[in-house]
């Protein structure tokens, strides 16, 4: 009773601080600008913990580390590097820069706004805002799952009450102070990250079941070649190292944090801080998850059924592990900020695209910017009520995540990443690679949609290779992109060119 007195007042009174500052920016937040980029005024520290909690979340920590680890063993490890090196550092070295002169001269909001305005395309906008808005639902829902499955492991608390409660602090955060609030929580709750992951590193280590670095490394280094693990296991793994760092090059909610930044200086920063908190955060995370085979031998002892019992792994390892009822308050508040960040930003990337390029060009052309926001917020508060209920289902976390970004990222990477340097990309090559990487990544979340038990030979179930899909789409879409470019001619009306974007970064940098 004492410990869960304990664990309950730590997760309240982070509540409480959510509360305070959704409150203190309320008055900031009354624009649709404000509510969408916050004034483009975010210093390096801001911009880059806000990308970071944005990108690791419960899904990371109990869905991904948890399966990889349980797979791949040691090797499960890898993913958190790639993060730090591909997702982070190279993520911001090669798009930043470029993104934020871009958005800000031409005072783009949103990625499909980009797109319309990169090629001249309305009907490619509202394609993106239905891609966006439809696809960000299952990565949401996944992040309810990931920490409701410790909440009720940990607390004892029925998981329906635990999305409940997530669900209220998220829409509070959003709904009261939109992105200004999101970032100034952003940069709390990324120290309460990197502390929690420090501290949690250190406690795992020296539980019974570890028994201290060296003991360990070397028992699971043993319990990895007991694994087996054929060509099949590895080109697993490197899929999905490949779609958790390259996948959020053509997420919208990630690509968002650098349109706020305040100028190159925050840029350069921010790359080093990025990285810096990935590799704390991811590597520490993925490594917890890599000892998971120390603490059990078979899954059966575990709630849920099939894949979806890896759920359910770094909970029940969290459980066992003798951690102090302090610690583990810490812990479940460093899932809960970590999930309530990226909730916020999927929530208001999914809500804005639908509200300012969709809903009110469409039918509320007249309408200022404070009624803008006001609509916003009610999208909003809509998203959070329909992932809550998403997240219900019996679908494993990490598929929900990876049919997520694997379509998102399938659609949108290759043209946004192509525009921002190849001057002769055109509309139709735009087009092209957009569709190919959709219909690519789609076949794993139908196969689960719709129980189809379809397999693709050795590699297994067609529905299980989510992250496989997602890696080929985007190949393909590049693919796509410029052969159809460079065959076909296609009139373009936009006014955003790869030259262009040049001269902006110049006269940034001048």
């Amino acid at each position: 009773m004492l410990k869960k007195s304990i664990i309950i007042l730590t997760i309240a009174v982070y509540v409480l601080f959510i509360l305070i500052v959704g409150l203190v920016s309320h008055k900031k937040s009354k624009s649709i600008t404000d509510f969408t980029v916050a004034g483009r005024n975010a210093g390096a520290w801001l911009s880059a913990f806000s990308y970071g909690t944005a990108y690791f979340s419960a899904v990371m920590f109990i869905g991904y580390a948890g399966s990889t680890g349980w797979k791949y063993g040691i090797w499960g490890v890898l993913p958190g590097i790639g993060n730090a090196i591909f997702g982070s550092l190279l993520a911001w070295l090669v798009l930043a820069k470029r993104t934020r002169a871009v958005t800000k001269e031409h005072k783009i909001k949103s990625m499909p706004q980009l797109f319309e305005k990169c090629f001249g395309s309305k009907k490619m906008k509202n394609f993106c805002v239905a891609v966006i808005f439809v696809f960000l639902v299952p990565y949401s829902a996944s992040v309810y799952k990931g920490l409701t499955s410790v909440c009720s492991v940990i607390l004892g608390v029925p998981e329906n009450v635990c999305m409940i409660i997530i669900a209220v602090a998220a829409a509070v955060i959003v709904v009261l102070g939109g992105y200004a609030a999101t970032l100034k929580a952003d940069f709390i709750q990324g120290f309460v990250m990197l502390a929690g992951v420090i501290l949690l590193i250190f406690s795992v280590l020296r539980c019974n079941q570890v028994g201290g670095v060296r003991e360990g490394l070397f028992a699971i280094s043993e319990k990895t070649k007991e694994l087996n693990l054929s060509v099949f296991d590895h080109i697993g793994l490197w899929a999905t190292v490949l779609m958790t760092s390259f996948g959020t090059w053509g997420l919208p909610q990630m690509i968002h944090k650098y349109y706020g930044i305040r100028d190159d200086r925050e840029v350069k920063r921010g790359t080093v801080i990025s990285t810096v908190f990935a590799f704390v955060v991811a590597g520490g995370g993925y490594f917890i998850g890599s000892l998971s085979r120390l603490f059990y031998s078979d899954l059966s002892e575990l709630p849920g059924a099939g894949s979806g019992r890896t759920d359910y792994l770094i909970p029940n390892m969290l459980n066992i592990a003798g951690l102090s009822d302090i610690l583990v308050g810490v812990i479940l508040v460093l899932l809960i900020a970590a999930s309530v960040s990226t909730l916020s930003s999927i929530t208001i990337t999914a809500s804005t695209t639908l509200s300012m390029d969709f809903i009110i060009p469409k039918f509320f052309k007249n309408k200022d910017s404070a009624w803008a926001a006001k609509l916003t917020k009610c999208i909003c508060f809509a998203f959070v009520l329909v992932s809550y209920f998403i997240a219900n289902s019996d679908t494993p976390i990490l598929d929900m995540m990876s049919y997520s970004w694997g379509v998102i990222s399938g659609a949108f990477l290759a043209p946004y990443l192509l525009s921002l340097y190849w001057k002769k990309i055109n509309t139709a090559g735009a087009w092209a690679g957009m569709i190919t990487g959709f219909v690519i990544a789609l076949p794993p979340m139908i196969c689960r949609l719709f129980s189809i038990p379809a397999t693709l030979g050795s590699f297994g179930k067609i529905m299980d290779l989510g992250p496989h899909f997602a890696c080929i789409s985007a190949v393909l879409s590049c693919l796509a992109c410029v052969v159809v470019s460079l065959s076909v001619k296609s009139k373009e009306n936009g006014f955003v060119k790869a030259e262009n974007i040049t001269k902006a970064v110049s006269n940034e940098t001048v």
